[in-house]
């Protein structure tokens, strides 16, 4: 993996895991953690330029995904779980 690609990964990596964090309710923040976590350890060692920029733009839309659903989340409110009081 090129330097570039390399800090494209890593950048869009932190910027999901960011995001994911911001989701209000416990469940889809864990879920969603889960998922990117998953999905980056599955594909770590992806050396096709390819598939490379397939995986990247996926991420990207998957990131645009997330972040409709966290402003969604916020427009209605929840109680609490017992988790996270």
């Amino acid at each position: 993996m090129a330097s570039s690609s390399r800090t494209q990964v890593l950048s869009l990596y932190r910027m999901l895991i960011r995001e994911c964090k911001k989701f209000p309710s416990y469940n889809y923040r864990t879920y969603a953690l889960r998922r990117v976590q998953d999905g980056f350890r599955e594909n770590r060692n992806v050396d096709n330029p390819k598939l490379l920029d397939r995986l990247l733009s996926q991420a990207r839309e998957d990131l645009a995904v997330i972040k409709r659903q966290v402003s969604i989340g916020h427009l209605y409110s929840a109680q609490k779980t017992i988790v996270e009081e």
